[in-house]
């Protein structure tokens, strides 16, 4: 059965909003995320640019992104496919929390195929745990100080 899940969590990044919001641009998140290498097939200047496209490769799967919309310091939305597998929108939101940051991380993805439901329901599953390394790794990258390292973390992060 093809399946569609639209997933919602949070996480707690101790920078202000407007310093947070680079860990979660295509380069910025190469910091803090182990595997995750944005290719842009265009010379981009300014990568969290609507209309940008770049790839991953995570786990065999390459997935193309677009950047569908952006709000510097607050807000920044993909489209994200992988052929044949499942397509969807991520969408990261930033909101002042004393002098950290609250980001809310929201997928809304559709199977392509009903293989891919089932791939997609262990990742609706796992969901909390996912988020969880993203809270773990970029705690660990801000303890290390490197805030404009390439420095990544330990577990690999870049799956979806």
């Amino acid at each position: 059965m093809i399946s569609t899940q639209r997933l919602t969590g949070q996480i707690s990044v101790d920078l202000p909003p407007g310093e947070a919001f680079r860990l979660f641009t295509p380069r910025g998140e190469q910091d803090w995320a182990h595997g995750w290498h944005p290719r842009f097939p265009a010379p981009v200047s300014d990568d969290a640019q609507p209309g940008t496209v770049f790839e991953t490769d995570a786990h065999g799967q390459r997935t193309v992104w677009v950047v569908t919309g952006r709000q510097p310091g607050t807000c920044i939305s993909y489209a994200r496919v992988i052929a044949g597998e499942q397509a969807g929108t991520v969408t990261i939101t930033i909101r002042a929390d004393g002098a950290a940051s609250n980001v809310e991380v929201s997928y809304q993805l559709t199977a392509l195929s009903p293989g891919a439901g089932g791939r997609l329901r262990d990742f609706a599953d796992g969901y909390e745990t996912f988020l969880g390394a993203w809270q773990d790794a970029i705690s660990a990258w801000l303890d290390r100080g490197e805030l404009r390292s390439t420095t990544t973390a330990a577990d690999d992060l870049s799956s979806y």
